[in-house]
């Protein structure tokens, strides 16, 4: 029976904010445990951006980013880190559970996150229209001055 002075949203609040630790706890390390322990030549560069935990932390939605290396093009660096992370993920849930103070540790469910990837394009694509708007108000201006006078 909970207190009559705690409302739904304040065990709402307590629950998502717990979630929300265990899911930065689970970022930092996995981002340590791949670096250390993830000797795998075919993956790049990753660096975990952000983990979603479930409520009731059966399962965390763990997103990353990668660096290709070498002569890698980004979608095989994309695809072989993919690889790697969802084979690695019974070891690091593993040697999380070592590590944190949980009950249970949450299943691993490694997603690609293309919204960094999207950002850098839509600034570049934002970038180069302002780059030709300057362009051509200059070429404009410069037109403006070739009348002849009468």
């Amino acid at each position: 029976m909970r207190p009559s002075n705690i409302g739904k949203k304040d065990l709402m609040a307590k629950e998502y904010s717990r979630t929300q630790r265990i899911a930065e706890q689970i970022q930092r390390d996995l981002a340590q445990l791949i670096q250390r322990d993830i000797k795998d030549p075919r993956m790049g560069m990753v660096t975990i951006s952000f983990v979603k935990v479930a409520r009731d932390l059966g399962y965390a939605e763990v997103y990353f980013t990668v660096m290709p290396f070498g002569e890698q093009n980004e979608d095989d660096a994309i695809s072989a880190a993919s690889e790697v992370l969802k084979e690695a993920a019974g070891y690091l849930r593993t040697e999380l559970a070592q590590q944190m103070q949980l009950r249970t540790v949450p299943k691993l469910r490694f997603h690609f996150d293309a919204s960094i990837d999207r950002g850098r394009r839509l600034h570049s694509l934002i970038e180069q229209t302002v780059r030709e708007a300057k362009k051509k108000e200059a070429e404009e201006g410069s037109g403006e001055n070739d009348e002849p006078v009468s």
